[in-house]
This record gives structure tokens, sequence and C-alpha cells, in this order.
């Protein structure tokens, strides 16, 4: 089952007990699909970067929630319900592409040699073709102010 990211995005007049239900409900539906919740992470309150219009006005704030989530491929189509839930803003669902997981990361040793690529030395060493910068400073009378 691949793996999802779903993004809620409540109104910050709807209280946590409603944003907790409405997750949970969604939790039971993952359950039911034979789906696995992965992660929860609630990021409080956010400004929006412009307002989103609804029925009861023009919202700048909301309460973001990001809910991680390994389902079966068909069950991203079945959240159009939260289209039609007043408690919501704005909600997404983003799926996590070339993730590696269960059996296969465990015995993937694809990748494992990267760091070696690069070499140990420093970003900052100075080498011998840099050459010294201050030696083309010495032109300084040339700028002289009368």
């Amino acid at each position: 089952m691949p793996l999802y990211d779903c993004m809620l995005l409540a109104k910050t007049s709807v209280k946590k007990e409603a944003i907790m239900n409405l997750v949970a409900r969604l939790g039971k539906r993952i359950f039911q699909c034979n789906g696995v919740i992965t992660d929860i992470k609630s990021f409080g309150t956010v400004q929006l970067g412009y307002g989103i219009k609804k029925l009861d006005g023009r919202h700048f704030q909301g309460h973001l929630m990001q809910m991680t989530m390994m389902v079966p491929p068909s069950f991203p189509k079945e959240l159009q319900y939260l289209n039609k839930e007043d408690r919501l803003l704005r909600w997404l669902i983003v799926k996590h592409r070339n993730t590696v997981y269960g059996l296969e990361a465990i015995n993937d040793d694809e990748g494992k040699d990267e760091l070696s690529l690069f070499g140990s030395g420093s970003l900052y060493r100075k080498t011998e073709e840099d050459g010294d910068d201050d030696e083309d400073d010495d032109d300084d009378d040339e700028y002289e102010q009368e």
C-alpha cells in the first residue's frame, strides 16, 4: 500500500474536540479499508497567505493538521465527502513517491555509499589554484580623492 499525507485545514472557530471527531471519523474509515495511520501532527493555528472565502465569511487563519497513512490507491477517491464538511477550509491528499518500506527497505543496499562519492575535504579549504586575492588590492592609489 502506498504512503499518503492528508492535510486538513480547519476553521479557527471550530473547537479542538470537533476537529478530533473529524480525524477519528477519518481514522475509522482508514481502518475499514485495511489501512494504517503512521503519524498525526498538529501544526496549530497558521496564518494564511490569502483569505479563504466560505459561507460564514473570509478566513485568514486556520488549524493545520497532517495525517500520514498507508491506504489502498483507491482510498483518496473515497474522501470526497470532506468537500461537504463545513468545519474544513481546505483538505489535500499527497502521495509519497519512490518510498520504499517493508522488507524491501531492509534488503535494499541501493544508495548506501552515496556519501562516499563526496570528498572528505572542506568546502572552504584553499587550493593552490585559488591563489591569494589580496595581491590585486594594491591599486588603491588610483582612486584617491582630490
